[in-house]
C-alpha cells in the first residue's frame, strides 16, 4: 500500500489565490456599497439643491408681497389720514349746518312774531307756528285745551267762558299762553286763571306764557305774580319793543 504526497506549494498557491479572490469580492462588495452610498449622497445633494433653490425662489416671492404690503399699508396709511381729515371738514360742515338751521329757526320765529304782530299771520297760525317751540321748552308733553265757564266772573269780573292751554308733564301741569305781544294785562288773567283752575282742580299749576314782544313793567309784574316769562326769541326778549 502507498502513501501519497502532500504539494505543500500547489496547496500554498491554491489558498492565496482563494484569499485574493475572497478579498477582491469583498472589496468589489465594498466598492458597491461605496458607490451606492456615493449615488445616495449626490441624490440627497440635488433635492438639497432643489429645495434651496424653491426656497430662495419663494424667499424672492415673499419679499415681494412684503415690498407690496408695505405699499398697501401706506396707502392705507394715507387714506385713513384723507378720511380723517375729510371728518373734520364734515365736522366743520355739520357745526356750521346746525348754526345756520339755529339762526333760520329763529329769523322765521321773529317773522311769525312780526307777521301775527301786525295782522298778517291769523292767531291759529301763529299758535300753529309755535308748536316747535312749546316742544322745545317743555319736551315730549301732553297738551290739553281746559275750557271753563266762569259763571261767577272771577277772572274778568262778569260771566266769561275760559280757555287756556295745560301742558301736562311728569305730573306737572303747566297752565300755558302764546302771545306775540306780551302785556301785563296777559300775565294779570293767567294769574287769575291759574287760581280759578287750582279753585276748580284742586291741582295748583305753574303758570307761564311763550312770548315775543313785551311791553315795560311785564317783567317785574310776572315776577310778583308767579307767572314765568318764556321768550320766542332772545333777540325779541326786550321791554317796550314796537
Amino acid at each position: 500500500m502507498s502513501t501519497a504526497t502532500i504539494d505543500w506549494s500547489r496547496l500554498e498557491e491554491v489558498v492565496e489565490r482563494a484569499v485574493r479572490r475572497a478579498r477582491a469580492e469583498e472589496l468589489k462588495d465594498i466598492a458597491d456599497a461605496i458607490r451606492t452610498l456615493a449615488e445616495y449622497v449626490k441624490k440627497g445633494f440635488d433635492i438639497i439643491a432643489e429645495h434651496s433653490k424653491r426656497i430662495e425662489e419663494h424667499s424672492k416671492i415673499l419679499a415681494e408681497h412684503s415690498k407690496r404690503i408695505e405699499e398697501h399699508g401706506k396707502r392705507l396709511e394715507e387714506l385713513t389720514k384723507a378720511v380723517q381729515e375729510h371728518g373734520k371738514v364734515l365736522a366743520e360742515h355739520s357745526k356750521r349746518i346746525e348754526e345756520l338751521t339755529k339762526e333760520v329757526r329763529e329769523l322765521s320765529r321773529i317773522v311769525n312774531v312780526v307777521a301775527h304782530r301786525f295782522g298778517v299771520l291769523s292767531e291759529e297760525a301763529f299758535r300753529n307756528a309755535m308748536r316747535y317751540v312749546v316742544e322745545e321748552v317743555f319736551g315730549v308733553a301732553k297738551v290739553e285745551k281746559w275750557v271753563y265757564n266762569d259763571a261767577e266772573g272771577f277772572v274778568h269780573g262778569i260771566p266769561a267762558v275760559i280757555e287756556v292751554d295745560v301742558v301736562i308733564r311728569d305730573r306737572e301741569y303747566i297752565l300755558l299762553e302764546v302771545k306775540s305781544r306780551v302785556g301785563r294785562g296777559d300775565v294779570y288773567e293767567l294769574s287769575k286763571v291759574g287760581k280759578l283752575y287750582e279753585k276748580v282742580t284742586g291741582v295748583k299749576p305753574r303758570l307761564a306764557i311763550i312770548g315775543g314782544f313785551m311791553d315795560r313793567g311785564v317783567k317785574e309784574m310776572a315776577e310778583r305774580l308767579g307767572v314765568e316769562i318764556i321768550p320766542i326769541t332772545t333777540s325779541l326778549y326786550n321791554e317796550g319793543s314796537l
